[in-house]
């Protein structure tokens, strides 16, 4: 049992966790953006004399709050959708205002099913929080289910006005976020480069390997059939370009004990500065020859074909690569498992959600709903440890908050200064939530109380102060409460399934690629590809959570990431092979012992035992794919006391 001094040694740690002050750059352009979005319709429902309408269209400004640095037809379809969610909740909850068991149901379903689709699609952001705030606020309003049409269309206007503001870069750069991707691998290559012969290049090359991976997908987001302009065709042979260095330089100077040039990463970088500069400042000067180093010389003109595409003629970006595209009903289907960590955390979210609400509604709280909105927001952590986190912030920084609003809200402000007090606490929430959620709380709590609260009447503001105070505790309790018992050590109790799993699925990609089947088969669109892939992000996310776990063993996740690090790698240079004109057929005592490799090592992450390790054969012309797949056993090999 642990001694008083190390729990509370633990608590403090936890509490200082919680409050740590991130350095990251002040997000200013999308705070002032969020801040019209969310001030100027209720500029414009002053102007025509009805404030409500335009506090009403404020809830559907927090659209804004889901724009990301994602390529504008990616995010033209995601605010869309999130401006149409708004819609139906706050339409919804009109509807069912007058139901709290209804209402308890649906908020559960709406919690589920957008925990669900965000953590499908690995989308960023607020998630489901925003939804339930739209629905849960919608039945604290006077009991009217005539005026859900009405309530809805206006929160759809606030939400377009938010998609014109999101979508507005797009004139002027409308390939400005898939550039960016592409500037941030050459930015890594380089770091690769100067890492050679160093001990920091594994984890370098760990780094990069996401890099490339984030890029592809944000290109492959990008992709218009119609406009197929010249800037994205160069950045598509860039990144292509890119893959085929890194493979290079993991044949060839993985492992080496000696540096290379300076002047190689110096150039890398260089053609990394130019892809987000103007067209006249992107010249790039090509590297000399080395020819004493035939390895090197290689490489060198690798990175001088990199840089001549930056200038590349118009008529010779055409060349054809392609971008395979996972779809929908495989990304969800592959999620909706019985052993996705995506599907059992939007059950657990619902369920908890579900329960804040009966409770909320059974005793009859005033205004009810922040139990529900405090129990979503703390849920809202993608791990335990978050969640605690997400519980002391949330609880701490919405007493302050509170507070703020009370003295807002005693003055009785009204019209335009209502507007101009939402557009400053808006932008303070963005400014602020990417240093510490607790602070950001500090301004989202009078922000949703100024919406919520500015046409009712409060008479008596230390109730009104208490009783929010009491809301925020008795939601984030359940919250943390519902999180704590339900599924509290799943992660950790599914990475040895999930290991097996991926293994095997990898192991049927390989024999898809490497076999006389590859022939009548369309290996790019192929069940077994997409089933890799969607085990591959799964596995990562499992893991991820389970490092969150309370208690978690430190000791035993640190032994499994090797596995976990060595299958993301196998599972690149599988793709690296597909992407290669020389990817050979393999004779079939080569592919029958390339499959017992797999089969043994899934057998071993399984069964959590050793098992004695078998000869990996060469792969001609890949050594690189059969180091690895070597490289995953010594991993497993090492994990077995992992699971002991």
């Amino acid at each position: 049992m642990k001694s008083p001094e190390s729990i509370f040694s633990a608590m403090l740690s936890m509490f200082t966790q919680a409050f740590q002050m991130n350095r990251n750059p002040l997000p200013w352009t999308r705070a002032i953006n969020a801040g019209i979005c969310a001030g100027l319709p209720i500029v414009i429902g002053v102007i025509f004399g009805n404030l409500s309408y335009g506090l009403l269209s404020g809830i559907g400004s927090f659209t804004y709050l889901y724009v990301f640095h994602i390529p504008y037809v990616q995010r033209a379809k995601r605010l869309f959708f999130v401006a149409a969610a708004m819609t139906l909740s706050v339409g919804l909850g009109t509807l069912l205002a007058a139901h709290p068991l209804a209402s308890a149901i649906m908020v559960g379903i709406i919690g589920s099913v957008a925990t669900f689709v965000f953590g499908a699609l690995q989308i960023k952001g607020p998630a489901a929080i925003f939804f339930i705030l739209g629905f849960t606020m919608a039945t604290g309003m006077p009991l009217d289910p005539s005026l859900a049409p009405l309530r809805a269309g206006l929160v759809f206007l606030g939400g377009a006005f938010a998609w014109v503001m999101g979508m507005a870069g797009w004139i002027t750069n409308p390939h400005g976020p898939e550039a960016v991707a592409v500037q941030k691998v050459y930015k890594e290559l380089a770091a690769l480069i100067q890492a050679t012969g160093t001990d920091n290049w594994m984890e370098v090359r760990q780094k990069l390997v996401l890099t490339l991976r984030t890029a592809e997908e944000t290109l492959l987001a990008g992709k218009v059939p119609w406009d197929s302009r010249e800037h994205y065709k160069r950045l598509l042979l860039l990144n292509d370009q890119a893959n085929a260095i890194f493979v290079y330089l993991l044949e060839h100077f993985e492992g080496c004990q000696t540096a290379l040039p300076s002047e190689l990463a110096d150039h890398v970088r260089a053609i990394s500065d130019s892809l987000t500069k103007k067209r006249k400042e992107m010249d790039v000067a090509l590297l000399h020859s080395h020819e004493e180093n035939r390895v090197v010389q290689t490489l060198i003109d690798k990175l001088n074909e990199a840089s001549a595409m930056i200038d590349m003629p118009p008529g010779q970006t055409n060349r054809e690569i392609s971008l395979p595209r996972q779809s929908l009903a495989s990304i969800f289907g592959g999620a909706f498992d019985k052993n996705s960590i995506v599907f059992l955390t939007s059950v657990r979210f619902g369920v908890v959600l579900m329960i804040s609400a009966f409770v909320a509604y059974s005793f009859e709280f005033n205004r009810s709903y922040w139990i529900t909105l405090s129990c979503a927001a703390v849920m809202s952590g993608s791990t335990i440890i978050s969640t605690f986190h997400r519980a002391l912030q949330r609880s701490f920084g919405t007493i302050v908050g509170i507070m703020v609003a009370s003295i807002i809200l005693s003055v009785r402000p009204e019209g335009l200064v209502i507007a101009l007090i939402v557009f400053f606490l808006t932008a303070l929430t963005e400014l602020s939530i990417v240093v510490n959620y607790g602070i950001a709380a500090f301004f989202i709590t009078p922000n949703a109380l100024l919406l919520a609260e500015s046409t009712s009447q409060i008479h008596d503001l230390a109730f009104f102060a208490t009783a929010r105070v009491i809301d925020v505790v008795i939601g984030s309790g359940i919250g943390l409460i519902g999180t704590s018992l339900i599924g509290r050590r799943k992660a950790s109790s599914l990475l040895p399934h999930l290991i097996a799993k991926t293994i095997r699925s990898q192991q049927q990609y390989l024999f898809t690629l490497f076999s006389e089947h590859r022939n009548g088969v369309d290996v790019i669109e192929s069940s077994e590809r997409r089933k890799m892939q969607t085990n591959i992000t799964n596995l990562k996310l499992v893991y991820e959570t389970a490092i969150g776990e309370i208690p978690s063993n430190k000791v035993a996740l640190d032994m499994i990431w090797p596995v976990v690090f060595s299958i993301v790698q196998v599972g690149y240079l599988l793709e690296s092979c597909l992407k290669s004109s020389n990817c050979p057929i393999l004779s079939d005592q080569t592919l029958s012992q390339l499959l017992l490799v797999f089969e043994t090592m899934a057998k071993s992450a399984e069964q959590k035992a050793v098992i004695p390790m078998k000869h990996v054969p060469q792969i001609r012309g890949f050594t690189k794919l059969q180091k690895e797949i070597t490289d995953l056993q010594d991993a497993l090999q090492l994990s077995k006391r992992a699971y002991s």
